[in-house]
Parts: C-alpha cells; structure tokens; sequence
C-alpha cells in the first residue's frame, strides 16, 4: 500500500523533468564551418576529401589533415578541374597550406586517388 504513492510521485517527477528538458533548445552559431555555413557546405562536399595542402607538384599533391589521418596523395591529371572562391582555376593558383575539398576516383586494383574536381577559397554561406 506505501509503495503506490512512492512510485506514483516518481513517475510525476520523471515526467515533469522531461518535459523541461524537451523545452529546451540548443542554439548554435550560423558560421562554425571552415568555409561558412557547415549545413549548406556539408551537403555539396560531403562525398568530397578535405585536407589542407601540404605538397604541390606537377602531377599530385600531398594533403595532411584529412579524415585518414596520415599524408594523402592524389594525382592530377589534365582533366582535373580547379575551383578557387567559386571561379574557374588553374593549378599554379593553389598554395601551400590551403584549405581544400577534392573529388576524388579511386582505383579499385591500387587504391590511388585521381583528383576530378578541387575546390579551395571561400565557399558560399548558402
């Protein structure tokens, strides 16, 4: 017979602490990505590489920083296409250092990486 009003009282608890929690929202700051808005930019970029550059050559560049966790090379190839602050580029426009997304073919048999598309600069915030 006590341990109805017991468990009564704590299932009135336990809903009141719910209902104040679920009012609660949680407030995040419009320009936390790297490049802006990382809603927008994470949907256009998400099957992308990202990685800063830590080697330019003629045929490849070096990226550190990327999800692999170690150096990446991947190889350019007159087909690449370069992106800087969402105009058309050309290669020597790319420094070390820079921020950039890079599509990416991947050879099945060896694994290596050709560079479709690389992307640096500003993005847009929308």
């Amino acid at each position: 017979m006590c341990r109805r009003p017991i468990l009564l009282s704590s299932v009135v608890a336990l809903l009141a602490m719910a209902a104040t929690v679920s009012g609660q929202t949680r407030q995040t700051q419009p320009e936390t990505g790297r490049f802006g808005n990382p809603t927008s930019i994470a949907r256009k970029y998400q099957s992308y590489i990202y990685g800063v550059i830590k080697k330019i050559g003629k045929k490849d560049i070096v990226l550190e920083k990327t999800k692999f966790g170690v150096d990446t090379p991947v190889k350019l190839n007159a087909k690449t296409k370069y992106i800087r602050d969402q105009k058309s580029s050309t290669l020597e426009t790319l420094q070390v250092g820079d921020q950039v997304y890079v599509d990416v073919k991947t050879d099945k048999k060896s694994g290596e990486m050709t560079a479709k598309k690389v992307v640096s600069g500003v993005l847009p915030t929308s």
